[in-house]
This record gives structure tokens, sequence and C-alpha cells, in this order.
């Protein structure tokens, strides 16, 4: 029987969200560093005699139904599933987005290459289930790596490079933590664009400095200190935290707070927030306090970084 199995890596932004959401990126130009971590959506294609069959527990079923629509195919089973909790804030769904093309690729025998699988993702959930967002989530599925991307009229991902030291570092001193709660709407998304178009000056000088922040943090992540990242996260956070009411919740507050008290130098809550999960950075001297105290307020997601991105298990 003819079977395809790929799969992709969601990711930590730690900042430059929401520069990447249109119009922004098309009029001031965006900025996002993030690294993908070994969690990962997973896609096994499968023939069948006739029609579609979607396998994807606890997990949005538009997306692979979108997906098949809008490459034609039929007589295919597609079964999806994920190793980190639905609305985590990760990126999961791109995640999901990402390795469905390339399992379809190489269902059709294309060797197609990691931005293309990016971009077929992307369309795939603004043009066919018209969902509000931006393109980082799907670049950081497809690469893989710590990157830095930029975002205009087109895309530019450079791959940050990480000695075994620094990777290392950042695997023990970055805490993910999950709250359960609900991660925010498409209309939060919207009202904070709707926002941004309108001129509202503190939403216009947040997405700004976002956006410098985001390029000092690649700058830390490659030549500083992880203490100098951490203090970028924090300063990030003041400012996506400003630019909705519905941004950050108390769940999210609680982890920051019981993390700072336990020697946490700086943290933000993932994806455009609202829930989700949180990411906290803990001094080098406290960092087994703090993972202990988040953990006992919020479910851990442990990790390490991924570096290669969406590729084929079994073809």
């Amino acid at each position: 029987m003819h079977q395809v199995a790929a799969r992709a890596p969601v990711r930590i932004d730690f900042g430059g969200g929401w520069t990447d959401v249109p119009p922004y990126p098309l009029q001031e130009g965006g900025c996002v560093c993030s690294v993908a971590i070994a969690r990962y959506a997973t896609v096994r294609l499968s023939a069948r005699a006739v029609g579609v069959s979607i396998d994807a527990a606890d997990v949005d079923r538009d997306l692979p139904h979108a997906a098949l629509r809008r490459a034609g195919l039929d007589g295919i089973s597609l079964l999806l599933r994920n190793d980190f909790p639905r609305g985590a804030g990760l990126g999961g769904s791109s995640a999901a987005g990402v390795a469905i093309q390339a399992a379809l690729a190489a269902w059709c025998g294309e060797a197609a290459e990691p931005v293309t699988l990016a971009e077929r993702s992307r369309m795939v959930e603004t043009e066919e289930l018209r969902v509000p967002g931006g393109s980082q989530d799907h670049y950081a599925a497809a690469l893989g790596g710590a990157l830095a991307m930029q975002f205009g009229t087109s895309v530019t991902a450079q791959r940050i490079p990480l000695s075994a030291a620094r990777r290392s570092e950042l695997e023990r001193r970055c805490i993910v933590v999950f709250t359960g709660e609900s991660r925010i709407s498409g209309d939060t998304i919207t009202a904070v664009m709707d926002a941004y178009r309108a001129g509202n000056a503190q939403v216009v000088r947040a997405l700004a400095r976002m956006k410098e922040l985001a390029g000092q943090m690649t700058d830390a992540i490659e030549h500083g200190t992880i203490d100098e990242v951490a203090a970028l996260v924090d300063e990030h956070w003041q400012c996506q935290r400003s630019l909705h009411a519905r941004i950050t919740t108390p769940g999210i507050e609680r982890v920051l707070d019981v993390a700072r008290r336990a020697g946490a130098v700086g943290g933000k809550a993932l994806g455009a927030s609202g829930g989700g999960s949180v990411l906290v950075i803990a001094s080098e001297s406290s960092t087994d306090n703090v993972r202990a105290t988040v953990s006992a307020v919020a479910q851990p997601l442990s990790f390490s970084i991924d570096e290669v991105g969406s590729h084929v298990l079994e073809h």
C-alpha cells in the first residue's frame, strides 16, 4: 500500500510576533526571532479505495480537509497527530499545515523546498480557511533551527548559528509551560490590526519597538548572553500586552509572577497569547528552582531545539 509520513516542529517565538501579520509587514516591514523545538505535528497518508478520510484526534479537522481539497486529491486517508497541547500558542496549526504539505509533496513524488512548503501551508490557512495571521510559524516549521525572519513583500529567513554550548544553555534556561487556557481568538488579532490601520499611537509604538527588539534578540542569541536575551524578552512582553486587553490573562500573569519570584530574569506569553503557553528564562543559578516552581502552576512542556525542520519520515 502506498504510504507517506512527514512531520514538522513547533516553535518558541522570542520576539517580533504580530509584525508579520498583514498589513504591517507590507507597510513597515516585520522582524521575528524564533527557534523551532522538537515537538511535532506528524502526518501519515495512505491510499484508500475512494473518497477522503481524516483522522485528526484533538485537532481541528478543517485544516487537513482544506489542504486535501486545495491539492485536488481523492482516494486518500490522512492521519494527523500532535505531541503538544491544542491551543498552546506554539504555532501548532502551522506545523500541522507544513507537515501535511511535506507529506503531500512526497505523495506526488515532488522534491519541494522548505520555503515552498511554508508558503503552501500559509496559503491554505489564509486563502482556504480565511484565518487571520502571519507567516512566521509556517517558516519556523518548515526550516527548523533558530531563525531571524524579515517580512515585507517577500520573506527572508536566515539561520542564527548556535554553538553546542549556546544550544545547551537555551535548552536548560528556557522553560515552557502550558496554562491550559484557550489561545487568543482571530477577533483579537483583527482588532489589533484595525487599531494599527487607524493609527492608534500605543499600538503603532508597541509594534515598532517589538520589531526592534526582535532584531536585537537575534544579535544577543548569536553574540550576547542569555541574560541579555531575557531582558529583551521581558521588554517585548510589556509591549505585546499593551496591544490589547485580552492578550494577557490571570493564568499567564500567575506563571510570570511565580517565575520571577523564583529567579526568572525574563518571560512572555508565546504566540499571539490570550492563553496558551508561557516562556520563562531562568537565571543560571535558579534554573532548577524556576522549573519546579512554574511546573507546580502550569503544565511543563520539555523540549530540545530542532535543527531539521519539516521532513519525510517514511515513503
